[in-house]
């Protein structure tokens, strides 16, 4: 069996956004009109806008904590996080019990893989607000980044003691419990995510995988369909459908599911690869060879499309491409060896054909 290639879970990280408790004055009244404009700007994406009230904020008041640290939120959804960093910093050198400040550049560390330093960030929030069930549910998601799937459980526990309403420790402890291999009990905590926010696409999204791990495709269909209504332009659902329309053997869906994956994010390499296999399932092996030719130009270490590929031209006869493919993929540390036997049991005279690689 071809192995598709399934996209990555979503566990949110959580942001706070920081409101002026300043003493009121006419001057930190205007400065706070501009935080507080700035926040809603940001909450609705409007990322320019809210720099632009966050920047007049900042002007008004050069020492208003509070606008560094709603600014390096924006930064960092912008994916600037050089900048995002350099606000927190601010902030937390105007205020040193900032928590908002340190759960914040908490995230911004754990999406440049600073993992150690954004828990240390996550500690920092918490000491300064032992019920800060936001920055327990961030350090539960770093946990489980290092793979302390425990660890990850035991601080969405304490964030969903803190405040049962609130739906991300769910999903984050779902993942934990997938990742345990304990699905029913990863599934159990996405239906409450859910329950609790009904338009919760993360949850949807990572619920779907774990039907797909209990080959309930049904159901993981009906979650990544959802999570495409919620989000019609994230690529990443759209992928994983296309994935159980294949095993199904409903190739002409998954090919329609990996086409607006493609239209969406050009440059997800495990599309093409994907795409591949589904045209290669049909016999359309040229085209097959245009997806992983793709996926190889995109990301020149890609074992898996050399692999695929290998394969392909060895249906076509082409027996140097095939051997040249198949040793490039051994050499970048895929299943080579694994692959290989594949290749000898799908294919008559393969040892012959390849030679001694």
């Amino acid at each position: 069996m071809q192995e598709l290639k399934q996209e990555f879970t979503f566990v949110p990280n959580i942001f706070s956004f920081a409101y002026d408790d300043n003493a009121p004055s006419s001057k930190q009244d205007s400065a706070t009109a501009y935080n507080t404009r700035g926040i809603a700007h940001a909450k609705n994406g409007e990322y320019d806008l809210a720099i632009t009230d966050f920047n007049k904020a900042i002007k008004l008041n050069p020492d208003y904590a509070d606008a560094y640290c709603n600014r390096g939120i924006v930064y960092d959804s912008k994916q600037k996080y050089e900048e995002a960093i350099r606000d927190y910093n601010k902030a937390i050198q105007l205020k040193l019990n900032h928590a908002e400040a340190y759960n914040n550049r908490g995230i911004t560390y754990s999406k440049r893989d600073d993992l150690n330093l954004a828990i240390a960030d996550f500690n920092k929030a918490i000491e300064l607000k032992p019920s800060y069930a936001k920055a327990y549910n961030n350090r539960g998601a770093v946990y489980r980044s290092k793979g302390d799937l425990d660890q990850s459980i035991e601080d969405c526990n304490e964030a969903i003691q803190l405040d049962p309403h609130y739906p991300e420790p769910y999903n984050n402890r779902g993942t934990a419990y997938r990742n345990k291999g304990e699905v029913d009990l990863a599934i159990q905590n996405y239906d409450r995510a859910i329950q609790l926010k009904s338009d919760f696409f993360e949850a949807y999204y990572n619920r779907g995988i774990a039907y797909y791990e209990k080959h309930e495709h049904d159901l993981a269909i009906e979650d990544y369909t959802k999570a495409t209504e919620l989000r019609p332009k994230h690529a990443h659902p759209y992928n994983n459908r296309g994935n159980i329309h294949f095993l199904e053997g409903e190739v002409d869906s998954a090919i329609e599911d990996y086409n607006k994956v493609i239209e969406l994010d050009p440059e997800l390499v495990v599309a093409y690869i994907n795409r591949g296999l589904a045209h290669a399932k049909k016999g359309e092996v040229e085209l097959a060879i245009e997806d992983y030719t793709k996926a190889i130009e995109l990301k020149p270490d890609n074992a898996d499309a050399y692999y695929h590929r290998g394969g392909t031209f060895l249906r076509l006869g082409e027996r140097e491409k095939a051997k040249s493919d198949l040793a490039t993929a051994r050499n970048l540390g895929s299943d080579a060896i694994t692959a290989l036997d594949k290749i000898l049991q799908d294919y008559d005279r393969a040892w012959k054909t390849l030679g001694n690689l």
